[in-house]
Protein backbone atom coordinates (compact mmCIF):
# COMPACT_ATOMS: atom_id res chain seq x y z
CA UNK A 1 0.00 0.00 0.00
CA UNK A 2 1.13 3.21 -0.82
CA UNK A 3 1.46 5.91 2.62
CA UNK A 4 2.13 9.13 3.63
CA UNK A 5 3.20 10.25 6.82
CA UNK A 6 3.04 13.08 8.97
CA UNK A 7 5.31 13.58 11.60
CA UNK A 8 8.01 11.10 10.58
CA UNK A 9 10.60 12.42 12.04
CA UNK A 10 9.43 12.08 15.43
CA UNK A 11 9.29 9.42 17.89
CA UNK A 12 5.91 7.47 16.54
CA UNK A 13 6.02 8.64 13.26
CA UNK A 14 9.87 7.25 12.79
CA UNK A 15 9.04 4.22 14.12
CA UNK A 16 6.08 3.95 11.68
CA UNK A 17 8.17 4.58 9.10
CA UNK A 18 10.42 2.09 9.71
CA UNK A 19 7.93 -0.58 10.47
CA UNK A 20 5.80 0.44 7.21
CA UNK A 21 8.61 0.24 5.11
CA UNK A 22 9.91 -3.33 6.26
CA UNK A 23 6.28 -4.84 5.79
CA UNK A 24 6.48 -3.98 2.05
CA UNK A 25 4.92 -1.04 1.90
CA UNK A 26 5.91 2.37 -0.39
CA UNK A 27 6.12 4.82 2.07
CA UNK A 28 6.47 9.01 1.35
CA UNK A 29 6.52 11.49 4.23
CA UNK A 30 6.04 14.97 4.73
CA UNK A 31 8.97 17.34 5.76
CA UNK A 32 9.73 20.58 6.18
CA UNK A 33 13.71 20.84 5.68
CA UNK A 34 16.74 18.89 4.46
CA UNK A 35 17.81 17.19 7.85
CA UNK A 36 14.52 15.50 8.17
CA UNK A 37 15.13 14.43 4.41
CA UNK A 38 17.62 12.74 5.63
CA UNK A 39 16.17 10.99 7.92
CA UNK A 40 12.95 9.93 5.68
CA UNK A 41 15.27 8.56 3.67
CA UNK A 42 17.17 7.18 5.88
CA UNK A 43 14.33 5.02 7.31
CA UNK A 44 13.55 3.90 3.65
CA UNK A 45 10.63 6.37 2.66
CA UNK A 46 10.54 9.36 -0.06
CA UNK A 47 10.79 13.16 1.62
CA UNK A 48 7.79 15.54 0.09
CA UNK A 49 8.66 19.12 0.96
CA UNK A 50 5.34 20.23 2.68
CA UNK A 51 3.99 21.20 6.04
CA UNK A 52 1.02 20.81 7.74
CA UNK A 53 0.28 25.07 6.67
CA UNK A 54 0.90 24.00 2.99
CA UNK A 55 -0.06 20.67 2.27
CA UNK A 56 -2.04 20.28 -0.52
CA UNK A 57 -3.74 16.66 -2.50
CA UNK A 58 -0.89 16.76 -4.75
CA UNK A 59 2.18 16.22 -2.34
CA UNK A 60 0.36 13.33 -1.29
CA UNK A 61 1.10 11.58 -4.91
CA UNK A 62 -1.15 9.04 -5.09
CA UNK A 63 -1.52 7.94 -1.83
CA UNK A 64 -3.78 5.31 -0.28
CA UNK A 65 -3.62 5.86 2.90
CA UNK A 66 -2.59 8.86 5.26
CA UNK A 67 -0.84 8.48 9.26
CA UNK A 68 -1.21 11.22 10.40
CA UNK A 69 1.05 11.46 13.22
CA UNK A 70 2.27 15.25 13.42
CA UNK A 71 1.12 17.10 16.67
CA UNK A 72 2.13 20.15 18.47
CA UNK A 73 2.78 18.01 21.96
CA UNK A 74 5.62 20.64 23.08
CA UNK A 75 5.23 21.65 27.28
CA UNK A 76 5.40 25.72 26.16
CA UNK A 77 5.03 27.67 23.31
CA UNK A 78 2.66 30.74 21.53
CA UNK A 79 -1.04 30.30 23.02
CA UNK A 80 -2.07 29.63 19.49
CA UNK A 81 0.45 27.04 18.31
CA UNK A 82 -1.78 23.82 19.62
CA UNK A 83 -4.46 25.30 18.07
CA UNK A 84 -2.74 25.91 14.81
CA UNK A 85 -1.17 22.89 14.61
CA UNK A 86 -3.43 20.44 15.77
CA UNK A 87 -6.89 21.34 14.72
CA UNK A 88 -5.81 23.42 11.55
CA UNK A 89 -3.26 20.89 10.55
CA UNK A 90 -5.58 18.17 11.40
CA UNK A 91 -8.21 19.85 9.07
CA UNK A 92 -5.95 20.59 6.43
CA UNK A 93 -4.35 17.31 5.89
CA UNK A 94 -8.22 15.70 5.60
CA UNK A 95 -9.04 18.32 2.87
CA UNK A 96 -5.64 17.48 0.63
CA UNK A 97 -6.49 13.48 1.70
CA UNK A 98 -10.26 13.66 -0.03
CA UNK A 99 -9.63 16.08 -2.53
CA UNK A 100 -6.55 13.47 -3.30
CA UNK A 101 -8.95 10.57 -3.21
CA UNK A 102 -7.37 8.84 -0.27
CA UNK A 103 -9.24 5.86 0.90
CA UNK A 104 -7.91 5.57 4.29
CA UNK A 105 -6.87 8.48 6.78
CA UNK A 106 -5.67 6.99 9.90
CA UNK A 107 -5.31 9.90 12.84
CA UNK A 108 -2.94 9.11 15.95
CA UNK A 109 -5.13 10.56 19.22
CA UNK A 110 -4.28 10.31 22.82
CA UNK A 111 -6.58 9.76 25.81
CA UNK A 112 -5.25 13.27 26.64
CA UNK A 113 -8.75 13.79 24.52
CA UNK A 114 -11.35 12.91 27.22
CA UNK A 115 -9.14 14.90 29.84
CA UNK A 116 -10.07 18.11 31.53
CA UNK A 117 -7.99 17.94 34.89
CA UNK A 118 -10.32 14.52 36.06
CA UNK A 119 -8.99 10.82 37.13
CA UNK A 120 -9.78 8.33 34.80
CA UNK A 121 -9.68 5.31 36.01
CA UNK A 122 -11.52 2.29 33.59
CA UNK A 123 -12.56 4.30 30.98
CA UNK A 124 -13.64 3.12 27.22
CA UNK A 125 -14.21 4.91 24.11
CA UNK A 126 -17.41 5.84 25.02
CA UNK A 127 -16.13 8.64 27.62
CA UNK A 128 -16.84 12.42 26.56
CA UNK A 129 -14.04 13.96 24.65
CA UNK A 130 -12.97 17.00 26.49
CA UNK A 131 -12.66 20.11 23.54
CA UNK A 132 -13.41 22.87 26.29
CA UNK A 133 -10.46 21.41 28.53
CA UNK A 134 -8.49 24.23 30.73
CA UNK A 135 -5.48 22.46 29.04
CA UNK A 136 -4.27 23.63 25.25
CA UNK A 137 -3.10 19.98 24.40
CA UNK A 138 -6.48 18.30 25.52
CA UNK A 139 -8.61 20.52 23.74
CA UNK A 140 -7.06 20.72 20.78
CA UNK A 141 -6.81 16.72 20.39
CA UNK A 142 -10.21 16.50 21.00
CA UNK A 143 -11.23 19.37 18.70
CA UNK A 144 -9.20 17.06 15.96
CA UNK A 145 -10.16 14.42 17.15
CA UNK A 146 -14.01 15.52 16.51
CA UNK A 147 -13.19 16.68 12.67
CA UNK A 148 -11.49 13.28 11.88
CA UNK A 149 -14.78 11.82 12.96
CA UNK A 150 -17.13 14.16 10.98
CA UNK A 151 -14.84 13.70 8.12
CA UNK A 152 -15.80 10.19 7.24
CA UNK A 153 -17.28 9.09 4.24
CA UNK A 154 -18.24 6.80 1.49
CA UNK A 155 -14.89 7.84 -0.18
CA UNK A 156 -12.65 8.22 3.32
CA UNK A 157 -12.41 5.43 6.09
CA UNK A 158 -11.54 7.35 8.54
CA UNK A 159 -10.18 6.26 12.71
CA UNK A 160 -8.51 7.42 15.58
CA UNK A 161 -6.00 5.50 17.29
CA UNK A 162 -5.76 6.82 21.07
CA UNK A 163 -2.39 5.47 22.91
CA UNK A 164 -1.54 6.68 26.55
CA UNK A 165 1.85 7.47 27.74
CA UNK A 166 3.94 6.36 24.80
CA UNK A 167 7.02 4.82 25.54
CA UNK A 168 10.04 2.79 24.56
CA UNK A 169 13.13 2.81 22.13
CA UNK A 170 14.31 6.31 20.17
CA UNK A 171 11.75 7.64 23.05
CA UNK A 172 12.89 11.66 22.75
CA UNK A 173 10.90 13.65 25.04
CA UNK A 174 10.05 11.27 28.33
CA UNK A 175 12.47 9.51 28.83
CA UNK A 176 15.47 12.72 28.24
CA UNK A 177 13.62 14.74 30.72
CA UNK A 178 12.95 11.79 33.38
CA UNK A 179 17.09 11.23 33.11
CA UNK A 180 18.05 15.06 32.67
CA UNK A 181 15.40 15.46 35.60
CA UNK A 182 17.20 12.94 37.75
CA UNK A 183 20.90 14.36 36.85
CA UNK A 184 20.52 17.60 38.15
CA UNK A 185 18.55 17.24 41.06
CA UNK A 186 15.40 18.22 40.17
CA UNK A 187 12.96 15.17 39.99
CA UNK A 188 10.12 15.21 41.80
CA UNK A 189 7.39 12.65 42.31
CA UNK A 190 4.13 14.05 42.82
CA UNK A 191 1.78 12.54 45.37
CA UNK A 192 5.09 9.94 45.77
CA UNK A 193 3.44 9.01 42.48
CA UNK A 194 1.10 6.19 43.55
CA UNK A 195 -1.62 7.14 40.80
CA UNK A 196 -2.51 4.63 38.09
CA UNK A 197 -1.88 4.70 34.80
CA UNK A 198 -2.33 2.58 31.17
CA UNK A 199 0.94 2.80 29.39
CA UNK A 200 1.44 2.01 25.14
CA UNK A 201 4.81 0.52 24.05
CA UNK A 202 5.87 1.94 20.75
CA UNK A 203 6.25 -1.48 19.42
CA UNK A 204 2.43 -2.08 20.36
CA UNK A 205 1.19 1.24 18.89
CA UNK A 206 3.01 0.47 15.22
CA UNK A 207 1.44 -3.14 15.38
CA UNK A 208 -1.62 -1.41 15.93
CA UNK A 209 -0.84 1.26 12.98
CA UNK A 210 -0.32 -1.42 10.94
CA UNK A 211 -3.75 -3.45 11.63
CA UNK A 212 -5.19 0.10 11.06
CA UNK A 213 -4.24 -0.29 7.02
CA UNK A 214 -7.23 -2.65 7.02
CA UNK A 215 -9.23 -2.98 10.01
CA UNK A 216 -11.68 -1.19 12.37
CA UNK A 217 -14.99 0.83 11.85
CA UNK A 218 -14.77 4.35 10.18
CA UNK A 219 -15.05 7.17 12.44
CA UNK A 220 -14.41 5.43 15.59
CA UNK A 221 -11.33 5.54 18.24
CA UNK A 222 -9.61 3.16 19.79
CA UNK A 223 -7.59 3.01 22.81
CA UNK A 224 -4.48 1.24 22.07
CA UNK A 225 -2.82 0.01 25.65
CA UNK A 226 -0.16 -2.70 27.13
CA UNK A 227 -1.94 -5.14 29.24
CA UNK A 228 -2.28 -3.91 32.77
CA UNK A 229 -1.92 -1.36 34.75
CA UNK A 230 1.14 0.34 36.68
CA UNK A 231 1.67 3.58 39.09
CA UNK A 232 3.60 6.39 37.88
CA UNK A 233 6.20 5.68 40.52
CA UNK A 234 7.36 2.21 39.22
CA UNK A 235 6.49 3.17 35.35
CA UNK A 236 8.59 5.83 36.04
CA UNK A 237 11.26 4.24 38.30
CA UNK A 238 11.86 1.21 36.10
CA UNK A 239 12.56 3.33 33.04
CA UNK A 240 15.19 5.79 34.74
CA UNK A 241 16.44 2.34 36.03
CA UNK A 242 16.87 1.44 32.36
CA UNK A 243 19.39 4.06 31.56
CA UNK A 244 21.31 3.12 35.13
CA UNK A 245 19.72 5.94 36.50
CA UNK A 246 17.97 5.81 39.98
CA UNK A 247 15.71 8.69 40.47
CA UNK A 248 15.29 10.35 44.20
CA UNK A 249 12.69 9.64 46.83
CA UNK A 250 11.47 13.10 46.98
CA UNK A 251 8.06 13.81 46.31
CA UNK A 252 5.32 17.51 46.48
CA UNK A 253 1.70 17.01 47.47
CA UNK A 254 0.00 17.61 43.95
CA UNK A 255 -2.02 20.96 45.82
CA UNK A 256 1.32 22.43 45.59
CA UNK A 257 2.53 21.50 42.49
CA UNK A 258 -1.04 22.64 40.34
CA UNK A 259 -0.52 25.74 42.54
CA UNK A 260 3.44 25.87 41.60
CA UNK A 261 2.33 25.13 37.86
CA UNK A 262 -0.48 28.18 37.91
CA UNK A 263 1.86 30.62 38.85
CA UNK A 264 4.94 30.12 37.18
CA UNK A 265 3.16 29.61 33.55
CA UNK A 266 1.34 33.27 35.05
CA UNK A 267 5.01 34.80 35.42
CA UNK A 268 6.14 33.35 32.06
CA UNK A 269 3.25 34.44 30.13
CA UNK A 270 3.25 37.91 31.73
CA UNK A 271 7.40 38.48 30.24
CA UNK A 272 6.59 36.82 26.83
CA UNK A 273 9.49 33.94 28.25
CA UNK A 274 10.21 31.56 25.77
CA UNK A 275 11.38 28.46 27.05
CA UNK A 276 9.18 26.42 29.23
CA UNK A 277 8.90 27.12 32.83
CA UNK A 278 10.34 24.23 35.11
CA UNK A 279 6.51 22.85 35.78
CA UNK A 280 3.67 23.57 33.53
CA UNK A 281 -0.44 22.86 34.57
CA UNK A 282 -0.44 20.18 31.46
CA UNK A 283 2.78 18.24 33.30
CA UNK A 284 1.60 18.75 36.86
CA UNK A 285 -1.89 17.63 35.90
CA UNK A 286 -1.10 14.27 33.89
CA UNK A 287 1.45 12.98 37.23
CA UNK A 288 -1.19 13.77 39.58
CA UNK A 289 -4.36 11.85 37.99
CA UNK A 290 -4.95 8.42 37.88
CA UNK A 291 -5.64 7.30 34.28
CA UNK A 292 -6.21 3.64 33.88
CA UNK A 293 -8.01 2.98 30.70
CA UNK A 294 -10.05 -0.12 28.90
CA UNK A 295 -8.76 -1.41 25.58
CA UNK A 296 -11.25 -4.14 24.60
CA UNK A 297 -12.71 -2.18 21.56
CA UNK A 298 -9.30 -2.36 19.96
CA UNK A 299 -9.06 -5.99 20.48
CA UNK A 300 -12.57 -6.69 19.35
CA UNK A 301 -12.54 -4.48 15.87
CA UNK A 302 -8.62 -4.42 15.24
CA UNK A 303 -7.51 -8.02 16.17
CA UNK A 304 -5.36 -5.83 18.54
CA UNK A 305 -3.10 -7.36 21.05
CA UNK A 306 0.24 -6.24 22.46
CA UNK A 307 3.39 -7.55 20.77
CA UNK A 308 5.28 -6.78 23.95
CA UNK A 309 4.69 -6.77 27.71
CA UNK A 310 5.67 -3.94 30.09
CA UNK A 311 8.31 -6.42 31.20
CA UNK A 312 9.74 -7.32 28.14
CA UNK A 313 9.99 -3.75 26.88
CA UNK A 314 11.48 -2.42 30.23
CA UNK A 315 14.03 -5.12 29.54
CA UNK A 316 14.69 -4.63 25.55
CA UNK A 317 15.21 -0.63 26.91
CA UNK A 318 17.85 -1.51 30.04
CA UNK A 319 19.51 -3.84 26.75
CA UNK A 320 19.91 -0.99 24.04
Amino acid sequence: MKVFVTGASGFVGGAAVRHLVAQGHEVTAMSRRAPTDDKIRAAGATPVRCDLENVTAEHLGGAEAVLHCAAFVEPWGEKDAWHRINVGGTARMLEAAAAAGVRRFIHIGTEAAIVHGQHIDGADETYPLAPGSPYPYCATKAQAERLVREARSAQLFTIILRPRFIWGPGDTTLLPVLVEMAKTGQWRFIDGGRVRTSTTHIDNLVHAIELALTEGKSGEAYFILDDGEVTMRDMLTAMAGSQGIALPDRSVPSWVADGAAWVLEGIWRTFGVRRAPPLTRHAAMVMARDCVLVGDKAKADLGYTPVISREQGLAALADA
